[in-house]
């Protein structure tokens, strides 16, 4: 993330940068049908522009191919739109690395980012530490065995919330940093070497994982030591280290430095502004990152911050548009406490991928936790003349996958998304992005209608966003769109609709299912299995608007809709009142004999999809459980001991077992279904207090920076919690005895909490109004069974913190308020589920 966006969302800047792209027909109007030209045919993908590696870096040795060109990645020739998620395994218990690496991968992600942390690895001067949750080669080790790819963002400099940028004490005292100093670079020399040394035989041209670097961070300094020829230095010390790659890239925001022709410029934007001094909800002219838009690859940024030149606009389009920090969640400064809610991730990742995005990459995807510092404690603060105090614990960042594995709501959303790019982004990476005629006249419109078009020749896919975080958008009425194609103009839908406020969805048109064209839907795709002759393709509904098929009748020569309306007129057939089931609900053969039938689920249904792969055939689960899979078994977990229902499709060739009582109590559409009993616990909790909160002292500022205006609150110093309430909270012996995990899950009300067990700092949380989570199966039993200490501090009425709406708490005629409602343990049970006649163990 960046320390430096102070003119991230700047209002009049991206009103002149939408402004640009807009039509003459930019105001609102009565007519609702959106034109959208598509006319011309993109330029060829230009070549020969970048100097990544070397050619031998691009070649795997048993002869897989990876390139980039100007638009797009390509995997053996073929062109490649990959989803790439953040995850720091310094920040993670390493017995766990394997299991949440797993669960990316069962949310679509295809390649692991993560940064190296400097200060984690040599935060005394000369020791260097890559053991246990600091062991890079082995979480390099692990992405490889589950066939995920690797992109280490090696700094130095890193940012991520870590102290000092990632830069160790001891470094600063040294040398000026991020220049090209000669004392600084002979110590980032020896660090990179060590880095190299941790990953040497792991590269994509060895058979490994690393496919690639980041060099440094959001690098904007040009003066005469810097620019430039700074990162061209450390590019070229990174290739002395070992690092040759298919890709190399730089962060493209905050004015940075981008080498020509040598680094990749990738991109971001976040949901809300954690770092900002507002003590207020955001406005609309911040929320850019639900906009479609066009600037020459640029990526969809919601953090740029000002037009690009003309001549900058001729450079960037040698860059395909990559994000890599489009933000998974938001993590929680002290003096603005953010909650990101379930729908805020996914809607940015249409709007991304609508704006021509081709490698989709987000930051963060898996929380995580600060590890133990061996001098100070590791998070960035204002303290160490950073911009922001962070909790000294917690990075849960509120990501998909949380701070202790939890699949949070974000989730499921992002990886129906995900799994469409999967199965069907091959043909969305050659597609080029379009605006309508009409557009929003800038992000602080909320009355115009967001729509974007993806096409390639007559084939593409339509996107809608009618989302914006905290400002509910109006239902827009009787909505069409004139797409207008090299062979035809395509009028979608043929009827008038309605987009609901707050939908986001995409419509494919002329779309190829086995050879049967789909000449559009009002549903969408988002997954594709195979068994034997017969192939199935999976739609959601989008909320609020009826789903219609439209096909092609003259490649198709037998079609069935039960419960639909089937119309055949002017070469076409019209399949209309298809309802969500887990039915078939369109069959046909194409005239080559192929068998495809289209399930069409409720967006529920999707979300509670999960495409796994066993002994070679892939299969499509329906279950309200989380779901993981390592190719042989596949792992469901859920608090919800009800929840292990499950529904498979194509049924498996062998028998299910389990680690637990499976039966099959039959059919579920066309899915068998089966139902897991696993034995339930209670486990009791006993919190006492022993002390209670002492009166809080007055809330402290830190210093004006030179990129804010105005001051912010500063977190506690260890002083303070001297006078924080403390309770004494007790588990039974046996609390984690046949559970995966047990949620400690704490509902509170006061400034910021602690949790520990002896002299371990357990968790620590800025209070939110949210419930605290802590998954305690990574802490030792003898710390559980010690006792745990919580420590809340008071929560001040004149604190100078934004809280949400709605979660700022009743004080009453009081001016400060410290409570605990609730401790509560919420148990997490484990299915284990394979084929064959012995139970899983």
């Amino acid at each position: 993330m960046n320390i430096l966006m102070r003119r991230a969302f700047l209002t009049a800047s991206f009103c002149v940068l939408l402004c640009s792209e807009a039509s003459a027909q930019s105001a609102p109007r009565d007519n609702s049908l959106f034109t959208i030209d598509a006319k011309a045919s993109p330029p060829a993908p230009e070549t020969g522009f970048l100097h990544m590696g070397s050619v031998a870096a691009a070649k795997s040795p048993d002869g897989h191919t990876l390139l980039v060109n100007s638009r797009y990645l390509t995997l053996d020739g073929k062109p490649w739109l990959p989803v790439m998620g953040e995850f720091h395994f310094s920040r993670y218990p390493e017995r766990y690395w394997e299991e949440e690496i797993l669960k990316m991968k069962a949310g679509g992600i295809q390649i692991v980012a993560t940064y190296v942390f400097w200060i984690h690895h040599e935060e005394v001067e000369g020791q260097f530490d890559w053991t246990g949750q600091r062991d890079l080669r082995r979480f390099a080790e692990l992405c490889g065995k589950h066939g995920m790819y690797l992109f280490v963002r090696i700094g130095p400099w890193a940012h991520g919330e870590v102290r000092n940028g990632g830069l160790p004490d001891w470094l600063l005292k040294k040398a000026a940093t991020r220049v090209n100093d000669p004392i600084y670079l002979s110590y980032v020399r020896k660090y990179y070497d060590q880095i190299g040394t941790q990953l040497k035989g792991m590269l994509w041209q060895d058979g490994g994982p690393v496919i690639g670097i980041q060099l440094e961070n959001e690098y904007s300094n040009r003066t005469p030591n810097g620019g430039a020829a700074h990162i061209l230095k450390l590019k070229e010390m990174a290739a002395r280290a070992g690092f040759d790659v298919p890709l190399y890239t730089v962060t493209g925001w905050d004015n940075a430095v981008i080498p020509p022709h040598e680094v990749v410029p990738v991109f971001g934007g976040y949901p809300d502004e954690p770092w900002s001094d507002r003590l207020r909800e955001m406005p609309p002219d911040t929320q850019a990152v639900y906009q479609f838009h066009l600037l020459p690859n640029t990526g969809h940024s919601g953090i740029l911050q000002a037009v690009p030149t003309a001549n900058e606009q001729v450079q960037l389009a040698h860059y395909p548009r990559f994000t890599a920090e489009l933000g998974g969640g938001m993590e929680l400064t002290y003096h603005r406490r953010v909650v990101v809610g379930v729908d805020d991730i996914a809607p940015m990742a249409l709007s991304a991928l609508g704006s021509g995005v081709n490698l989709l990459g987000y930051y963060m995807f898996q929380g995580g936790a600060n590890p133990e510092g061996k001098v100070t404690t590791l998070e960035e603060s204002q303290d160490t003349d950073y911009p922001n105090d962070y909790p000294v614990r917690s990075y849960d960042f509120q990501s998909p996958l949380g701070e202790f594995g939890q699949m949070n709501g974000c989730f499921r959303r992002l990886k129906v998304i995900h799994q469409f790019i999967r199965d069907f982004g091959t043909d969305l990476a050659t597609m080029t992005a379009r605006l309508p005629d009409t557009v929003p006249a800038g992000s602080q419109d909320t009355t115009t209608l967001r729509i974007a078009a993806r096409t390639n020749g007559d084939r593409g896919f339509i996107f809608f966003n009618n989302y914006v975080r905290h400002y509910p958008l109006p239902e827009q009425k009787g909505v069409q769109v004139a797409l207008r194609l090299p062979s035809e103009t395509m009028t979608v839908p043929r009827e008038p609709v309605d987009i609901p406020s707050q939908s986001y969805f995409f419509w494919p048109v002329n779309l190829d299912l086995d050879g049967g064209l789909l000449k559009y839907a009002t549903a969408q795709p988002f997954a594709k299995i195979e068994d034997g002759a017969t192939g199935y393709r999976f739609f959601s509904t989008c909320s609020g608007v009826a789903a219609e098929f439209v096909f092609d009748g003259r490649a198709i020569s037998e079609l069935h809709a039960k419960s639909a309306e089937v119309r055949r007129e002017n070469g076409r057939i019209y399949v209309r009142g298809v309802a969500a089931s887990t039915g078939t609900a369109i069959e046909f053969q194409t005239r080559e004999g192929k068998t495809v039938r289209i399930i069409l689920l409720s967006p529920e249904q999707a979300r509670n999809s999960w495409k796994v792969s066993l002994a070679g055939q892939e299969y499509l689960l329906l279950t309200q459980a989380d779901v993981f899979s390592d190719g042989q078994k596949i792992h469901l977990r859920s608090r919800d001991a009800s929840a292990f229902s499950i529904s498979i499709l194509p049924e498996g060739r062998e028998q299910l077992s389990s680690n637990v009582d499976l039966r099959r109590t039959g059919n579920d559409g066309v899915f068998a279904r089966y139902l897991a009993s696993v034995e339930t616990r209670q486990v009791a909790v006993r919190v006492e207090k022993t002390r209670d909160a002492m009166p809080s002292v007055p809330v402290r500022t830190g210093k004006i920076s030179d990129w804010r205006s105005n001051a912010v609150a500063t977190s506690p110093e260890e002083t303070d919690f001297e006078r924080a309430g403390i309770w004494r909270v007790t588990l039974p012996r046996d609390a984690l005895r046949g559970l995966s995990d047990l949620f400690l899950d704490v509902n509170y009300v006061g400034d910021v909490g602690r949790l520990s067990g002896g002299p371990l700092l357990m968790d620590d949380n800025f209070f939110n109004g949210t419930t605290w989570e802590i998954g305690l199966k990574r802490f030792s039993s003898e710390t559980l069974e010690k006792g745990l200490v919580l420590r809340i501090l008071t929560l001040r009425k004149d604190a100078p913190i934004y809280l949400p709406e709605g979660s700022r708490p009743n004080f009453g005629t009081g001016s400060e308020l410290t409570e605990i409602n609730t401790v509560t343990a919420s148990p997490e049970y484990e299915v284990v589920v394979g084929f064959g006649p012995t139970s899983v163990q």
